[in-house]
């Protein structure tokens, strides 16, 4: 027990003791800290004092630079400024000397004028006082010469007045008579070379239609498909197309005989086409017969967009331009509509071209100058008035429509391009070759027959046949019966008698057709 109480004394003693040191040791490190920390912190302030006094050194030279630079700007400008003023200064100085100068030489103008002034007042004050004394001289003369001449002055004038006139009148028809024999002279001269240039430099060939088409086949067996059981495929084709088939001897041709060369074209295709197929039946016919029919429409079209494009001509109304291809397939004398139009179209521009006018207008009149022979409607207008008021509803230049309608002399010509148009148009129609006077008589024959038929009630088609020697009726089968259909055959025949002029004589058919169409569905 003693023991342990010892213990404890000496442990306690052994912990005092050491408290001592520790503390002792802790007390001498914290004032070697606080030197430490002391002379940090003068260095701080040291490096902070002479890093001060270095940006201070910057800031002033900074601050002296830029003075010294805006004193220099400054010193620029002013100097600048100077200069300018000088300058306007010297300016304005040198615009007032020459001021003065010109001042003085208005001054000096002013003197002369004044001076010429005076010495003009006293040259007219001579002048008027040698007037005065001229017209008491005159006047003196006048009184005595009307006393001698018994008139007065008035009719002195009127009377030298009627001479001179009558002798001016006298000469100026003297020399307007030979300015307009030498001027016709000329102008003949003048008109005979540019027409003979024209035809020279415009190359065409001769246009003369037939009425007949030919249709070549690959062998004579083709015929007996085209003529059908009993002749129903031939009058089929005849009755569809408006147009005679001739199937004789001719080896490996059939001959598509027609006034009308729409009619005759539609056959010859349709017939193209049906010999490709092989199928030929009066159905089939009538078919191939209503498209062959729509593409020559379409054809037209072409026709007419295609020869305008080769005559450069542009903006022409649709209407027109089916017009111009419907020519394609017309002939006047003989003659194909087309193609003389086109002829008529370059002689025009040649022409025109020769004699200093408008090339192109004159080309447009030119192929348009027929127009009224294409109408589909029958008119009572002569073709060039018709064609004129067809020119003119469809917007074309007045001009142009002039020319059409005065090219046959039913109206007055306004403009230089008519005249040109008539004479191209009477060098197309009277070279060699160009037409023939019968045809067309013939063919106006066969229209008016077909026309006279159509006439009556019930009739549908009508096709003059055989070059005029037949006359085929299609009639409409409700309509019409049998015994209307032998009246009326017997009526048409004593129309022709009685209204027409016509060789031998003229079969007329009534055809009457009865049909039961229906469709399975």
């Amino acid at each position: 027990m003693g023991e342990s109480i010892y213990i404890i004394i000496a442990g306690a003693l052994g912990l005092g003791l050491g408290a001592v040191i520790v503390g002792l040791f802790l007390k001498n490190n914290s004032k070697k800290i606080e030197e430490d920390a002391r002379e940090k912190a003068k260095s701080i302030i040291r490096e902070a004092e002479i890093n001060a006094e270095a940006t201070k050194k910057d800031k002033i030279l900074e601050a002296k630079e830029k003075y010294l630079r805006l004193k220099s700007e400054f010193e620029e400008e002013a100097n600048k400024k100077k200069n300018l003023i000088i300058t306007n200064e010297n300016k304005l100085k040198q615009r007032e000397q020459s001021l003065s100068k010109e001042l003085e030489q208005i001054k000096r103008k002013e003197a002369e004028l004044e001076s010429k002034k005076e010495n003009l007042s006293a040259q007219l004050h001579a002048v008027q006082v040698k007037k005065d004394e001229l017209d008491r001289v005159t006047n003196q003369r006048i009184s005595d010469l009307e006393k001698i001449a018994a008139l007065t002055r008035e009719e002195a004038r009127d009377q030298l007045v009627e001479m001179l006139k009558d002798e001016a009148t006298t000469k100026a028809s003297s020399q307007i008579k030979d300015i307009l024999d030498n001027a016709k002279l000329t102008a003949t001269k003048q008109a005979k070379k540019i027409v003979l240039d024209t035809i020279q430099r415009t190359a065409t060939e001769h246009a003369i239609e037939n009425c007949v088409s030919v249709f070549n086949i690959e062998s004579d067996d083709v015929k007996g498909k085209i003529i059908g059981r009993e002749g129903r495929n031939i009058r089929a084709l005849e009755a569809a197309t408006g147009v005679e088939i001739i199937v004789d001897d001719t080896p490996e041709a059939i001959i598509i005989s027609g006034f009308d060369p729409v009619r005759r074209e539609v056959a010859k295709l349709s017939l193209h086409r049906l010999v490709q197929d092989g199928r030929i039946h009066p159905a089939r016919i009538e078919e191939v017969v209503a498209k062959t029919e729509k593409n020559i429409e379409d054809e037209i079209i072409e026709i007419g967009e295609r020869t305008c494009i080769d005559l450069g001509i542009h903006g022409l109304h649709p209407e027109l331009i089916r017009m111009v291809g419907r020519m394609r397939f017309r002939s006047s004398y003989g003659q194909n509509l087309l193609q003389h139009s086109r002829e008529v179209a370059k002689l025009c521009a040649t022409m025109a071209a020769e004699m200093g006018l408008n090339a192109k207008l004159a080309k447009r009149a030119g192929l348009l100058h027929d127009i009224g022979k294409v109408w589909p409607e029958e008119a009572e207008l002569p073709h060039a008035v018709l064609g004129m008021e067809l020119a003119k509803k469809y917007k074309e230049h007045p001009e142009v429509c002039n020319a059409i309608g005065a090219h046959h002399d039913e109206i007055e010509m306004t403009s230089m391009i008519s005249p040109i148009v008539q004479a191209s148009d009477a060098i197309s129609g009277s070279r060699p070759g160009a037409r023939r006077e019968i045809m067309d008589s013939y063919i106006k024959r066969l229209k008016e027959l077909e026309e006279l038929a159509l006439a009556f009630d019930g009739v549908n088609k009508c096709f003059a046949m055989q070059a005029g020697r037949e006359l085929r009726v299609l009639v409409d089968a409700d309509n019409v019966d049998d015994a209307t259909a032998s009246k009326l055959s017997f009526d048409i025949s004593q129309k022709i008698e009685k209204e027409m002029q016509y060789p031998g004589q003229i079969k007329i058919t009534v055809i009457r057709e009865m049909r039961a169409v229906n469709y399975a569905k």
